[in-house]
């Protein structure tokens, strides 16, 4: 039984050093020999193992004989699998593969992100965080803007459009404030502690929008006209790509744009998209005045292309625009920021309304992708983090404070596990952030680390505001002006199901498109599954 183990033993360290094929060989029969030199191996155990090693290691030496088994089996995984669509494949591709490619080597390279410069702000950055931010906070009353107004004051907006809240992430030569990602991240948090709903109002238009996707892919005469309106809040962005039947599937998507001639605005007559939709969950849809929507086109007429089906494609659209239904408004959680559906009936726009141009449609999705990682990345963290933080202040401050049986409940052994936990987690939660940070600022498109970090962030904020909640007792349960933590516990969903819900950042992009793009060779096995020359 010792000598069996050996075997396995070197099979495991043959695997783990990643011995090519010809030391495999030689490793393994050394070990067979072994086994018959000086175990009391049964004869017919060793004819088995001898037969076993002929049959199979010696003829994967010989490439012809490999091939042909090789052949047979890439045959046989064709037919189990199931085709990659292009949705798939696009979901795939995007981002860049960075830190965790280690943890599929064996062997991590920590020495990567210990080397990561600490994220740090420019004095521009500190000053706007002391000075706007500070003074937009002191502007916001939670209480009165969830359970009064259910919107933010009107001063309150007039002020983000004024100093630039929504323009965090435009560049400067198009009136921007071109922050880093940590100065977005921090201004998020700190407006998060404040109030939620104010901090989902400002983190949208920075996030993943007609913003974003016009910095990345917009044709000049795109950025040059809507750039500058949204960097002075001229234009407020949403952008809608979820639909009742529609929302992390986009190949179900059921919201299409037919290739024909229309007329719009003054022109007459010209090529462009009659488009139909229906669209909910819209962050900022009942205010904006710049709509983005994702689509499939088609060309039935072939006016473009001898293509009829020409994939999901992005487009700007004017609130005003005929046929647009927007302004309703759905009421997430008690949450007071604007959310709401869109709808669109023989909605006709010009193709120059395409974001990118014409040489952009059908690569709506991969589009998405790339620009997905910053909501994941940047703005969620640091919603859970704000959170997380007012939860660990004032949690631990109330154990100090209240008192039962003559003593504070922070010595209680009961009470001092669930504080070590909410300390322990947020202290988590705030270094995953820091280190997604530095990614982005140092120009890595970290897009599964992205996704760890936003799923981990939200579900381990769920464990702090509960454990918050049982703390705290009646007085968290009861809301009020002075419950700083019931609201809180109410966002829960909404940070667990935005940008991609947990599960589905769970399944599909840490282990599905994590593991695949990760692992040193398990993606280029797929292709080569689906390629079409069978060699």
């Amino acid at each position: 039984m010792l000598w069996f183990t050996l075997l396995v033993l070197v099979i495991l360290l043959a695997a783990y050093f990643r011995l090519s094929l010809p030391a495999w060989t030689l490793a393994l029969g050394a070990a067979v020999l072994a086994i018959q030199l000086f175990a009391e191996a049964d004869t017919t155990c060793m004819q088995l193992l001898w037969l076993g090693y002929a049959i199979v290691v010696i003829p994967l030496n010989i490439t012809p004989l490999r091939r042909q088994f090789s052949d047979r089996v890439y045959v046989i995984m064709k037919k189990l699998m199931p085709n990659v669509s292009q949705t798939e494949q696009e979901a795939l591709d995007a981002g860049d593969v960075w830190w965790e490619a280690e943890l599929f080597s064996g062997k991590p390279d920590f020495s990567m992100i210990k080397n990561l410069p600490p994220p740090q702000l420019t004095a521009e950055e500190q000053a706007f965080i002391d000075g706007p931010v500070e003074e937009f906070c002191a502007m916001l009353d939670d209480w009165q803007i969830t359970q009064v107004d259910y919107d933010l004051p009107e001063k309150v907006w007039q002020f983000a459009r004024d100093k630039g809240f929504f323009a965090m992430i435009i560049p400067k030569k198009y009136g921007g404030l071109d922050y880093s990602a940590y100065c977005h991240s921090e201004v998020v948090m700190k407006i998060g502690s404040r109030s939620g709903s104010a901090a989902v109002t400002v983190m949208v238009p920075n996030s993943l929008g007609p913003g974003k996707l016009l910095m990345t892919y917009g044709t000049r005469e795109q950025k040059d006209y809507y750039l500058p309106r949204l960097a002075k809040g001229i234009d407020i962005p949403c952008f809608a790509l979820t639909g009742p039947n529609a929302g992390s599937d986009a190949g179900a998507m059921p919201d299409t744009g037919v290739v024909c001639y229309g007329d719009y605005e003054d022109r007459k007559n010209i090529l462009g998209i009659r488009l139909n939709f229906e669209k909910r969950y819209i962050t900022l849809a009942p205010v904006a005045t710049l709509l983005g929507i994702a689509f499939k086109l088609y060309d039935p007429d072939n006016l473009l292309s001898d293509e009829t089906e020409r994939g999901i494609t992005l487009a700007l659209i004017k609130r005003e625009t005929p046929g647009v239904e927007i302004g309703r408004r759905h009421f997430p959680m008690n949450q007071a920021f604007l959310n709401g559906p869109i709808r669109g009936k023989d909605v006709f726009i010009p193709l120059d309304a395409i974001i990118g141009g014409v040489d952009y449609i059908g690569r709506g999705w991969a589009m998405l992708m790339e620009c997905l990682g910053d909501g994941r990345a940047i703005s969620l963290p640091a919603l859970g983090t704000a959170a997380t933080k007012m939860a660990a202040k004032y949690t631990g401050a109330y154990a100090r404070i209240r008192q039962q049986f003559h003593t504070p409940i922070g010595y209680f052994e009961g009470i001092e596990e669930v504080l070590a936990e909410i300390a322990g987690q947020t202290y988590a939660i705030e270094a995953s952030r820091l280190l997604v940070l530095s990614a982005l600022d140092n120009g890595e498109v970290p897009s599964v680390v992205s996704g760890i970090v936003k799923q981990q962030s939200m579900e381990r904020m769920r464990k702090v505001i509960n454990d918050a909640m049982d703390v705290h007792g009646g007085h968290a349960i009861c809301m009020g002006p002075h419950n700083f933590i019931g609201r809180g516990y109410q966002l829960i969903p909404v940070g667990i199901t935005v940008e991609g819900a947990n599960i589905l950042t769970r399944s599909m992009m840490i282990f599905g498109q994590g593991a695949m793009r990760s692992h040193p060779f398990l993606l280029r096995e797929v292709e080569a599954v689906h390629n079409p020359d069978g060699r």
